[in-house]
């Protein structure tokens, strides 16, 4: 068919090398300015980054918040325990379980309850040589360095939708009202079709 031989011109080639050149920047941005604070974990800062660049200026500030309270609740919690006991299975599982109470008093959604398990589980369980809150803090910094770079981004290089919606759209098959009415016209049963010479006979 004519559409599925179309290159990148027909389906948004432009728009797809401006989101990966928007990203791109953000991420190397994200490495960058974690590295300037001499983080220990920099990796962190892009993948937040790269999360939240790729939703809207709205939809970044929610999933941003959620993001930073989650990460903090989970920091915590998680230097508080691995200060008290070891990376034992069962206190890292009532680790978790606290934590999802905890979350809905913060009025923060399942979201931040996964973004802090995944804090929570780093703190944790992975050994390392330091003091279990300097890990927590540097995970957290990561984290909102990542925010950080994400909605600036977001705010000075938009995305943009609109554009994106408006083309997908006229790349998509066009269909008249009369093609629409045939599509939804639903097949008629055998019983309502017209009887063929050999059944009148």
């Amino acid at each position: 068919m004519a559409g599925e031989r179309q290159g990148p011109a027909g389906w948004g080639g432009w728009v797809i090398l401006v989101h990966s050149a928007r990203t791109a920047v953000a991420a190397v941005a994200s490495v960058l300015v974690a590295r300037l604070f001499r983080l220990p974990e920099t990796y962190w800062a892009p993948i937040t980054t790269i999360v939240i660049t790729q939703s809207s200026l709205g939809a970044a500030l929610k999933v941003s918040w959620q993001r930073f309270v989650g990460t903090g609740l989970g920091a915590v919690v998680g230097a508080i325990v691995a200060s008290h006991f070891g990376p034992h299975v069962l206190v890292f599982g009532a680790s978790v379980f606290f934590l999802g109470l905890l979350c809905p008093l913060a009025l923060a959604d399942r979201s931040a309850y996964r973004f802090g398990g995944i804090t929570l589980a780093i703190v944790l369980l992975i050994p390392r040589a330091g003091p279990a809150w300097e890990a927590a803090f540097h995970r957290f910094a990561e984290v909102s360095i990542g925010i950080g770079v994400a909605l600036i981004l977001t705010v000075v290089w938009p995305e943009r939708e609109a554009a994106v919606l408006v083309e997908n759209v006229n790349d998509s098959p066009r269909k008249t009202d009369g093609d629409q009415g045939r599509l939804n016209e639903l097949p008629r049963s055998p019983a309502a079709l017209p009887p063929t010479t050999d059944e009148r006979s």
